[in-house]
């Protein structure tokens, strides 16, 4: 870029931030009214209109440092919150980032009209550069919504996913003192964090001292998985609890094997009815069978 040409584009981005401040409030007005302010404050329109002030004064700042094209300009922090909540609650309504998009871009209309009302009247060659300099402005903080919403979407699946691992493996009272934990699906890292926190938590508030992983639901067990159910058999011993891995079916045993995978530390049965019956007699409670028809009152 030329030096008259370096200069004329700062000229325009000093005026252009020149405008901003002095059209603050009425660009906060009619933005307030937009969707994408209005739709995500609801509690009152003052609400929407103090989060678009928060937004053009950001954009004035940006326009004073001339760093229109730059999406990682100071001046875009101070608005990135109120970008995010607003990112935020549109991605949990199904929007999607181009929605999104399309909805921010919908912001520089309102702005371009107020510009184009103001140099109406002018016959300097300006006027074209602040209108180019807005573009570009507006075009930045398109950019800026549309890494708020990808972040959003991708925070509200990581909650979901976490919720879902929860709601997946529930940790059940047997019998007193003793817990067990129904695994459904593949075993993952993330998800075997969730079941060494739920199993220790439950064994805290249960005061457990009998912990049964039942495998019958998963459907392949690999060093992976085998590493994970150790380091949770572990963490239940540190707690002071006996940990017992029920459900090996006869493939994953002989994958097991194969693999030269080493349960040995591991105590196992056949089936959670054989877990619970150890666990049972280990905790000195007897089970008896009663004669079917025999009224015991």
């Amino acid at each position: 870029m030329r030096v008259s040409e370096q200069s004329a584009a700062e000229s325009a981005a000093r005026r252009l931030g020149g405008f901003l401040e002095s059209r603050r409030e009425q660009i906060a007005q009619r933005w307030a009214d937009a969707s994408l302010f209005r739709t995500v404050f609801t509690v009152s329109r003052d609400e929407a209109v103090e989060a678009c002030r928060t937004v053009v004064d950001a954009l004035a700042e940006v326009a004073w440092s001339g760093r229109l094209e730059d999406i990682a300009a100071p001046g875009f922090d101070a608005a990135r919150e109120q970008l995010g909540r607003m990112a935020a609650a549109r991605s949990r309504r199904g929007f999607t980032p181009a929605q999104v998009a399309n909805e921010a871009a919908g912001l520089r209309v309102t702005a371009v009209e107020l510009l184009r009302a103001e140099t109406s009247g002018e016959d300097g060659r300006e006027a074209p550069d602040v209108l180019l300099a807005l573009t570009l402005l507006m075009g930045s903080l398109r950019l800026v919504i549309m890494e708020t919403t990808v972040d959003a979407g991708e925070g509200l699946m990581a909650r979901q996913c976490l919720q879902l691992h929860e709601v997946a493996t529930p940790v059940i009272s047997l019998w007193e003192g003793i817990v067990a934990v129904p695994l459904i699906g593949t075993l993952d890292s993330a998800r075997s964090q969730v079941v060494m926190e739920s199993l220790l938590q439950a064994m805290v508030e249960q005061r457990a001292r009998y912990a049964i992983l039942d495998i019958t639901g998963v459907p392949t067990v690999d060093s992976l998985v085998a590493q994970h159910l150790m380091k949770t058999v572990a963490a239940a011993r540190l707690m002071g609890a006996e940990c017992i891995v029920s459900g090996i079916r006869p493939a994953i045993a002989q994958t097991i094997v194969h693999l030269g995978i080493d349960l040995g530390p591991v105590l196992t049965r056949n089936s959670l009815s054989d877990a619970l019956a150890y666990a049972l007699d280990r905790a000195g409670v007897e089970v008896t069978h009663r004669a079917a028809g025999v009224n015991t009152r």
